[in-house]
C-alpha cells in the first residue's frame, strides 16, 4: 500500500495543532484572572434543564445532552458496569426544594448528584452529595447518599437525551431519562400537606395584629384537605378580627350553610355555622357603633 506522505503530515500537523491551542488555552484561561471572559462556543451536547411542582415543591433535573450520531450506546459508549453521569459534561443533578422520598428513601432538600451504573438487566442508580462536579471522573464514593436498583425499559428512539418529569399524583413524580431506546425512571414522592401545614403554623406564629391572610389561609386549607377541621373556625375567626371583615365574609358562610343541605352535612354543622353568623353580626354592630 502506498503512503501519501503529504497527506499523512497534513493530518499530523492538524494533530498537533489542535493539541497545542487546547495546551494554549488551558494555560491562559487557567491562570488569567483579569483577562475578559472568553466567548462561549457551542458545546456538543447542549445544556439542558426541566422542572415540575409536586404541590409547592419544586423538582429540577439539570444536565447535559449527548446525540446518539448513528453511534452503539449500551455496553459501548456507555460500557456497562462502570459509574455514568445519565448526561454528559457536568454531572447531571436532581435538585428538590423540600424534603422529599426519592425511590422510596429519604432525602434532604437541596441539590445531589445523580449518576448510573448500568447493566443488561438492571440499572443502579446513585445519588451523591456533591452536585458540582465534572462527569463521574472525580465522584467520592464517600459522598453517596444512597443508591437503588431500576429496572430498564424499551422505547421508541429518541436522539438526543431527554429528561422528563411525569406527574403521577398530587404528591409525586416520575424521573425518567430516555435515550436511544432505552428509558429508565424513578418516583419523587413528597408530603405535600405536611410541608403546607408546617409552614402555614410558622406564618400564623410570626404573624402581627393586623395580619390575618395567614389565618384565613389556614381555614381554606383545612377545608379543601378535610385535616385539622376542628381548628379550622377558630382561624377562620380570628382572621375576622383581625381583618374586620365579618360583612364581607357573612354571604359566603351563609352559602356554604344552604349548600350543607344538599351536600348532606349533620344539622349539628348548620347550627355552629348559624351561632358564627350571629357572632359575626354581633361583632360588626360594635365595630359600628365604635366608628
Amino acid at each position: 500500500m502506498k503512503v501519501d506522505r503529504a497527506g499523512r503530515t497534513a493530518v499530523a500537523s492538524s494533530g498537533l495543532l489542535a493539541a497545542c491551542v487546547g495546551v494554549v488555552l488551558f494555560a491562559f484561561i487557567g491562570s488569567s484572572s483579569s483577562a475578559a471572559a472568553p466567548v462561549e462556543l457551542p458545546r456538543p451536547s447542549p445544556a439542558a434543564s426541566v422542572f415540575e411542582k409536586i404541590g409547592t415543591a419544586k423538582v429540577t433535573v439539570t444536565y447535559s445532552r449527548p446525540a446518539v450520531k448513528g453511534r452503539e450506546i449500551w455496553g459501548a459508549l456507555v460500557p456497562w458496569g462502570q459509574v455514568w453521569r445519565l448526561g454528559a459534561n457536568d454531572a447531571t443533578t436532581l435538585e428538590i426544594s423540600e424534603d422529599a422520598k426519592v425511590a422510596g428513601r429519604d432525602l434532604k432538600a437541596g441539590a445531589d448528584a445523580l449518576f448510573a451504573i448500568p447493566a443488561k438487566g438492571k440499572w443502579t442508580i446513585v445519588v451523591n452529595a456533591q452536585a458540582k462536579q465534572w462527569g463521574a471522573y472525580f465522584r467520592d464514593a464517600k459522598k453517596d447518599v444512597f443508591s437503588f436498583d431500576m429496572t430498564p425499559t424499551a422505547g421508541p428512539h429518541t436522539e438526543w437525551l431527554e429528561f422528563r418529569l411525569h406527574p403521577e399524583s398530587a404528591k409525586s413524580l416520575r424521573v425518567e431519562m430516555a435515550w436511544e431506546k432505552l428509558r429508565v425512571s424513578f418516583p419523587v414522592e413528597v408530603d405535600v400537606n405536611g410541608i403546607v401545614w408546617k409552614n402555614l403554623d410558622a406564618a400564623r406564629a410570626a404573624a402581627g395584629p393586623k395580619d390575618y391572610v395567614d389565618f384565613y389561609q389556614s381555614a381554606r386549607f383545612a377545608r379543601e384537605t378535610g385535616e385539622r377541621k376542628t381548628e379550622a373556625m377558630g382561624w377562620l375567626d380570628e382572621g375576622m378580627k383581625r381583618g374586620e371583615m365579618y360583612a364581607e365574609a357573612a354571604p359566603y358562610l351563609e352559602k356554604a350553610v344552604e349548600a350543607s343541605k344538599k351536600a348532606g352535612a349533620p344539622e349539628e354543622w348548620r347550627d355552629g355555622a348559624r351561632k358564627k353568623l350571629a357572632e359575626w353580626a354581633a361583632q360588626q354592630n360594635t365595630k359600628a357603633r365604635k366608628g
